[in-house]
């Protein structure tokens, strides 16, 4: 790692180390893990991932023990190169996120959507997880 001097300290040169072809080890262990907003609001859970360039096809949803799992793979890891590319980061990539629900999430009516690289979940609370409306007692 190359070293620049700044006022008498040294600091790594990022730059360098971004633009090394191996940074990442090569693309074959190259994994993204997509950001994510979660949101609660009064009657249900809004999850989003930043997810651009994929395919609704390219995603693996499962919901199993109340474990949201979100994964995908793109891209193919053997390929025939009949081109010499000077420099090529195109190629295998995949990401796997988990998400705890709460109890408080009706797990059969959880739905999804993906549009302009969001994929969305909707995640209602269940009826008794709901809050419930002020309640005056009177005396008797």
């Amino acid at each position: 790692m190359s070293l620049i001097k700044r006022n008498d300290m040294l600091f790594p040169s990022l730059m360098n180390e971004i633009f090394k072809p191996d940074w990442f080890g090569g693309m074959e262990n190259f994994k993204t893990f997509p950001a994510v907003n979660i949101k609660e609001n009064e009657k249900d859970f809004e999850l989003a991932l930043s997810v651009p360039g994929r395919s609704k096809e390219d995603f693996n949803i499962e919901i199993d023990d109340n474990i949201l799992a979100v994964s995908a793979e793109v891209g193919s890891r053997k390929e025939d190169v009949k081109e010499s590319y000077t420099r090529k980061e195109f190629g295998y990539a995949s990401f796997k996120r988990s998400f705890a629900l709460p109890e408080s999430v009706d797990v059969e009516k959880i739905d999804a959507s993906y549009e302009n690289g969001i994929l969305k979940f909707h995640l209602p609370k269940r009826e008794e997880a709901l809050p419930k409306p002020k309640r005056v007692l009177e005396l008797s």
